[in-house]
């Protein structure tokens, strides 16, 4: 019987060529898009799965509040005097391991001389929770021992080729050498970090590198990534109940007799939850986000949906072709469930085949999606035999949706109407045609609304005034040996006619603010604290005209004024914060921040410091030596020129430190790099689903033309014109792209409102882009339809009536 089956399938595909292409090619479309988002989706829910501790494992994160209550600060790091009392306070806890990161750190070997951007000092049990294989040295001790180091393979063979890298020594930051005691494989790609050099825990212990009273003491440093391995079974909601009690018994001191618990508090982030849950304000490297994944999956099952309607409207739209065929198969006895059966199979047949090539296409657009999302996904995740299953599952139940209306409806046939000639498609089955045809086009219209509005959003950050100048700016790591020659490499650095200036921070704009220190402002005759959060960046004189920043009153700090360390230059945003009603307003009133009192001298007009997710934030610059940038201005007028002078200058000041740098608008770039991803994957399956909904258009349009053959010939032998004629064969199906539209604008302004809703400098989603993407809908309709109505009303009427 299924021998049968499969050889009427072949028949039926071979006798019907054109239709069958197109289920097929439709179906093969929609699911190779599928697969494409599987393979992203399994990739970004397979983070840390390769550590049988992950659900056991917590990173310490830590929120801090406003005085009225708001959270105005999130860290994944905590400081160090919690790794210092949660072994001894929390019994709960197994086993805690921490990493701070070095920021930008030069490492040197005989000549080779590299900057290392994921260096970490690391606790000796460090393999013990990341349990990574270490290929060379001994796990448990090679982090035991002060200035010891470990390396990733890729790592040691950059600095020592085919050498055996162990106790060799390497020179770290231009000052202290360490022993290299161990070689570790890096860490998956699915891990939330990817350290590729370790330093020793306890090195931090050296009172010239942090200092053991500091990693007790010191609760203001939030920089230590602290993971807490947790008895199995334990809820970890136990845990954070102690947290506001702890923070109260220990913590007091630093809030000067304030509830501690009430201006900040600790949570645990699982660690299988970091990379598509935690988007905290400090992450070791960029997260996922779950939305997204949802985002992509929805688009998935949309698209397999238009692949599965194309082939129930093909399908009910053939009945007529199929009805004898049907008829005959009732009289010489075929049953009802034999007849669903053979049309199912046909359906399944059809679905194996597309599933096959979609596999094919998949492997082949790997590499392009890769380039798309910035992910490296692999096809190898859809060989694993549980996602086998499930694909085997998703082409099945593809077929049984594709095929059961129209098995079901087929079946349903009255032999003697149908072998008589009396057969009609009933009204049911035209409406449930046009309703598919609508939800089609509904889907591919949000998708194109999407896409442009996400390059609207797109341009509109690439051209709004930022505030400052970010053209023609580098940055590079401001390390120890710059520190201790700068003055000199300033004065031959601006000797040159190419470079306009140079300054140093503690932060560059692209980047996060992140420290507050507390703001006072005087209120009568005392200090009346600021509730807003005001953020700081250490810089020196020649900030503001490295970067072009205006002022709104006042001035900026000068060398010329000796006592200007003792001052303070904010921004607008800070001037309302402290409850100024003009920028003038602030010019010589009292102001503290921190243990620093003095008086505002200049308020700088707002800028954006960070992207435009984030509101321009209250800001101080303070003129104190806490540099971590360098930022040079270079003219612009030969580029090229200006590096290799500054390369050569910079080697001959700084020979123990890497020529390692960037310019600022690639930083600028980088932040939104989620965003165009998205842009890029919204317009390919935009294309997909379009093309998709297209295809389905083009087989009924084919099928309507066909079926009103000598109708087209009576109208043309009457003086019908072809403009009139291909208007007549169009307007059903274009008022359905009409239909479609409607349906989609409101869904697509929702969707969008809530995508930006993540940016709070944004644009306003315009009427014309839901205009735009109805026209480009109805376009693409009336192409697709219009070929076919031109070439019958071009035809020779003649043959038309002649027509059986």
């Amino acid at each position: 019987m299924f021998t049968n089956f499969f050889k009427t399938a072949l028949r039926n595909f071979a006798k019907h060529r054109l239709t069958s292409f197109i289920n097929l090619f439709g179906l093969t479309l929609g699911l190779t898009g599928c697969l494409m988002i599987t393979v992203y989706v399994l990739h970004e829910v397979s983070y840390e799965q390769w550590n049988g501790n992950a659900d056991r494992i917590y990173r310490v994160a830590r929120i801090f509040n406003t005085s009225d209550g708001e959270k105005s600060l999130e860290l994944s790091t905590v400081s160090p005097p919690f790794g210092y009392y949660f072994p001894s306070e929390f019994p709960e806890i197994e086993k805690m391991t921490r990493l701070l990161g070095m920021g930008t750190v030069p490492l040197k070997y005989e000549e080779k001389l590299f900057n290392e951007k994921k260096a970490f000092f690391a606790d000796e049990n460090l393999f013990e929770l990341f349990p990574v294989k270490v290929v060379k040295g001994n796990p448990v001790t090679a982090l035991k021992d002060p200035y010891t180091i470990m390396l990733t393979e890729e790592a040691a063979k950059k600095y020592f080729g085919d050498e055996d890298p162990i106790n060799k020594m390497i020179r770290v930051n231009s000052q202290a050498e360490g022993k290299v005691t161990g070689v570790f494989e890096a860490f998956p790609a699915n891990s939330h970090i990817h350290p590729e050099v370790l330093i020793s825990f306890n090195t931090l212990r050296d009172s010239l590198i942090y200092g053991e009273q500091q990693l007790r003491t010191n609760w203001g440093n939030n920089s230590f990534f602290t993971y807490l391995l947790l008895s199995d079974g334990y809820d970890p909601r136990s845990m954070e109940q102690k947290f506001p009690d702890f923070l109260d018994k220990h913590m007091a001191r630093e809030y000067g007799g304030a509830k501690p618990s009430a201006l900040t508090s600790l949570y645990l982030r699982k660690l299988s939850d970091i990379h598509l849950y935690s988007h905290t304000d400090v992450e070791a490297e960029p997260n996922g986000d779950i939305k997204r994944v949802y985002i992509f999956s929805a688009i998935a099952l949309f698209i397999l949906f238009i692949a599965c309607i194309n082939y129930m409207n093909l399908s009910t739209a053939r009945a007529l072709l199929r009805a004898k065929e049907i008829g005959i198969r009732k009289v010489v006895g075929a049953g009802k469930w034999e007849l669903r059966a053979q049309l199912l199979s046909e359906a399944m047949l059809l679905c194996l085949l597309a599933a096959a090539l979609a596999l094919l296409l998949t492997w082949l657009t790997i590499p392009w999606l890769n380039k798309v999302s910035g992910e490296s996904l692999s096809f190898q995740v859809l060989l694993q035999p549980n996602v086998w299953l499930w694909l085997l599952a998703t082409t099945a139940l593809v077929g049984l949706l594709s095929g059961l209306y129209p098995a079901l409806y087929l079946s349903s046939f009255q032999p003697a109407k149908t072998l008589k000639g009396l057969f009609k498609v009933g009204r049911a089955n035209i409406s449930l045609r046009k309703t598919l045809v609508v939800s089609q086009f509904a889907i591919g219209i949000c998708l194109i609304v999407l896409t442009i509005t996400v390059m609207q959003q797109l341009r509109y950050i690439h051209t709004k005034s930022l505030g400052y100048n970010k053209d023609q700016v580098l940055t590079l790591a401001y390390a120890n040996e710059v520190d201790q020659h700068y003055e000199s490499f300033r004065e031959a650095i601006l000797k040159s006619p190419h470079f306009k200036n140079l300054t140093r921070s503690s932060r560059i704009p692209t980047g996060r603010l992140l420290d507050n220190m507390g703001a006072s402002v005087l209120s009568g005759d005392s200090l009346r604290p600021v509730t807003a959060d005001i953020k700081y960046v250490s810089c020196d004189y020649d900030f503001a005209d490295t970067y072009d920043l205006e002022l709104a009153a006042g001035r900026f700090y000068s060398k010329a004024f000796g006592m200007d360390t003792a001052n303070f230059v904010i921004n607008q945003a800070a001037v309302r914060a402290a409850g100024w009603k003009a920028d003038s307003e602030a010019i010589g009133k009292d102001f503290r921040y921190g243990g620093i009192k003095g008086q505002v001298i200049g308020v700088i007009k707002d800028f954006h410091f960070e992207s435009m997710h984030q509101s321009i934030a209250p800001m101080v610059f303070l003129p104190v030596r806490s540099y971590g940038n360098l930022s040079v201005k270079i003219d612009g007028s030969n580029t090229r020129a200006a590096m290799e002078w500054l390369e050569q200058v910079w080697k001959q000041y700084f020979p123990e430190t890497p020529f390692d740098y960037t310019f600022l608008d690639e930083r600028f770039d980088r932040l939104y790099e989620a965003e165009k991803k998205q842009a890029g994957v919204f317009t390919s399956f935009s294309l997909m689903a379009i093309c998709i909904a297209c295809l389905g258009l083009f087989g009924l349009s084919t099928f309507a033309v066909s079926q009103r053959i000598k109708e087209i010939g009576v109208r043309k032998v009457l003086g019908a014109s072809v403009k009139g004629l291909v208007l007549l064969l169009a307007k059903d199906f274009l008022k359905l792209v009409v239909i479609a539209a409607l349906i989609a604008f409101p869904l697509a302004w929702y969707a969008m409102h809530q995508w930006l809703a993540g940016f709070e400098y944004r644009i306003s989603v315009q009427w014309w882009v839901f205009v735009l993407s109805g026209l480009l809908a109805v376009s693409v309709a009336f192409v697709t339809i219009g070929l076919l109505a031109i070439k019958a009303a071009l035809a020779n009427p003649v043959k038309a009536l002649r027509t059986e």
